[in-house]
């Protein structure tokens, strides 16, 4: 069967950032981390957001999770304004952050249990996750004894356990050596169609936001706001062998010219 590409303009938007500014204050002097950011995000649709170190990626994603109020603008999760903590949203962190006393599969349904709800109830559906994430047999098996990899598919699944609409990433492959996170990134694009959540990915590594993503927000330096929205024109499913393809390397070197990373005689704009 030929690969199509995955069209998302007609979704509408899940999230939608409006004009969004966040100012955060210091003994010294206030730090401006973000201003007049605005785009949206469809139903359904994967969007990495990629920039320089200090630019407010993280920011923006803490502030779709309720916990980082802007200072400015509005963020808006399918037309209703986020004034706290969302509980229809999963998060997974750069670290696992997992118990360690706990079990695989006490560890996934921990959210379960904060919410107050009863574990009895989902143990099935985090069975589920843990196999769908290729953990089967390792429900008893406890964090010390799992690679970072397999940690921080137990994170996906924690994040997916109480079946959030949207799944925001801060850097979740940037403490693996570069072969894990490659094979995770496949992984990532293997449960994300099969569950098809609306997600939002942060990380420094531009070939990974354009293998993921159907578009790519690249952020410029502090105060952050958004120098290029540029949608992948890359068929799914995608694999691999793809970073070889000529318009992979086009969207790379289009991303890295804005952020200033190509040598002045090189264009950094190809067709």
């Amino acid at each position: 069967m030929t690969a199509t590409p995955v069209a998302h303009d007609a979704a509408p938007s899940q999230v939608s950032f409006d004009n969004v500014g966040k100012t955060y204050e210091t003994s010294d002097a206030p730090i401006l981390a973000l201003t007049e950011v605005s785009f949206g995000v469809g139903e359904g649709e994967f969007v990495a957001i990629v920039g320089p170190s200090g630019c407010g990626k993280s920011t923006l994603l803490r502030i779709v999770l309720g916990i980082a109020p802007p200072t400015a603008g509005q963020v808006l999760l399918r037309g209703t304004p986020v004034n706290g903590p969302q509980p229809g949203v999963g998060m997974v962190f750069q670290a696992p952050v997992l118990m360690r006393w706990r079990t695989v599969l006490a560890n996934v349904l921990l959210p379960i249990e904060i919410l107050g709800k009863s574990s009895r109830d989902y143990e099935r559906p985090a069975r589920e996750l843990i196999e769908l994430v290729g953990l089967g047999g390792f429900e008893t098996r406890y964090p010390q004894e799992l690679s970072g990899g397999m940690q921080q598919r137990v994170a996906i699944c924690r994040a997916l356990i109480h079946d959030p609409s949207l799944l925001l990433m801060d850097e979740p492959f940037g403490a693996l050596d570069a072969l894990t996170r490659e094979q995770m990134g496949s992984e990532l694009l293997r449960i994300w169609a099969e569950r098809r959540k609306t997600v939002l990915f942060v990380t420094h590594d531009i070939d990974e936001a354009v293998f993921l993503a159907d578009r790519v927000i690249v952020m410029t330096p502090r105060p952050g706001r958004v120098a290029l929205d540029e949608r992948i024109h890359l068929p799914r499913p995608r694999s691999v062998r793809m970073k070889t393809d000529p318009a992979f390397a086009a969207h790379v070197t289009r991303i890295r010219g804005v952020l200033g990373l190509l040598p002045d005689d090189e264009d950094s704009s190809p067709a």
